[in-house]
């Protein structure tokens, strides 16, 4: 969708249009992108790119005045809908970037959290279930739907990479797409820190995103065929020997000493196998960080103004019921 399109309907967006579309398009699940579609999707839309049907998740998504962006579709028999992920929200996210404290997953009750879920996802008149806040819970089930389950072949290249990858984004996906194409059959695995080491090393109120949520990010991200999750921070040559290390690569990030002091690449350092990659993009967490803290007030604004009209269409809803709940109360008097 067009910059100005998601802007005029849903706020700023905080990622540009060429950044959006490389993200998507990393996505191991997606075939093809079509750049510039239109915010409410029609008939025509679907017939011009051969779709047979359209998906959404279960959360409504309004025009600017209200109106369902996929009433056309949906009464044509035309749209298939998916649970949405209970717990992940952008609005959390944002509000997380906001609240500078080296605690914000474990303080959702705090009420200076509170003021920032106030700001961010509710209205004056109760919450949406689509806009509020809430927590993600792992599950099992959830990793074996991002997982590849896919194990290296004879011939595989194996690259071990690791870091925080917070708030996954385009610099992550042009590194990884960097580090795949050092070999013609790349198995690429990532080690994730744990959020006490990522803190440790990046402080403030980093990692934005805990492990669970930083794991189904790099997951479903087309260049990674593994994660280890809660990757020691420094690669010692008992993880190299036991995934069968072939090549260690880094980009061209800051490298922080392990605890002691140590540099935490020594091993594959000495032995010859690790790489420097050049991303060829300098977008980092600390940008998006930037770029939301630049913006607060007008994230403030649309998460308020977005709300209020969902809260519009659930009480427009639950009239509707009440009528015809009457009129089969009447009927049957």
């Amino acid at each position: 969708r067009l910059f100005k399109e998601i802007s005029k309907h849903k706020g700023p967006p905080v990622f540009t249009q060429a950044e959006r579309y490389k993200m998507v398009r990393a996505i191991k699940w997606v075939d093809e992108i079509v750049e510039g579609a239109p915010y409410v999707t029609t008939l025509e839309t679907l017939d011009k790119y051969c779709c047979d049907f359209c998906v959404h998740g279960d959360d409504i998504t309004l025009t600017v005045d209200g109106k369902d962006t996929y009433e056309e579709v949906k009464k044509s028999g035309r749209y298939r809908e998916c649970k949405r992920t209970q717990g992940v929200s952008t609005t959390d996210l944002v509000g997380r970037m906001l609240l500078m404290t080296k605690a914000h997953h474990s303080n959702m009750g705090r009420s200076d959290y509170q003021q920032h879920t106030d700001n961010f996802g509710s209205g004056p008149k109760g919450h949406s279930p689509w806009t509020g806040v809430s927590q993600f819970l792992q599950t099992s089930q959830k990793i074996i739907q991002f997982a590849s389950g896919k194990e290296p072949q004879p011939g595989d290249t194996i690259i071990y990479v690791a870091g925080a990858f917070d708030l996954f984004h385009i610099g992550h996906v042009d590194f990884l797409d960097a580090v795949s194409q050092l070999s013609e059959k790349p198995y690429v695995i990532v080690g994730l820190h744990f959020d006490q080491e990522v803190n440790r090393y990046k402080g403030k109120n980093y990692p934005i995103m805990n492990i669970h949520e930083r794991t189904l990010s790099v997951l479903a991200c087309r260049y990674v065929s593994e994660v280890v999750i809660g990757a020691p921070y420094a690669v010692t040559k008992d993880l190299l020997d036991h995934f069968k290390v072939d090549l260690v690569c880094h980009g061209k990030t800051e490298v922080f000493p392990d605890r002691d002091g140590s540099d935490p690449y020594a091993v594959p350092r000495k032995m010859g196998i690790l790489r420097t990659v050049d991303s060829g993009n300098s977008l980092t967490t600390d940008v998006i960080v930037q770029r939301i803290i630049k913006n607060r007030l007008l994230f403030e604004a649309r998460n308020q103004k977005k709300e209020a009209k969902e809260m519009a269409v659930i009480q427009a809803m639950k009239r509707r019921e009440e009528d015809k709940a009457n009129e089969r109360a009447q009927a049957v008097l």
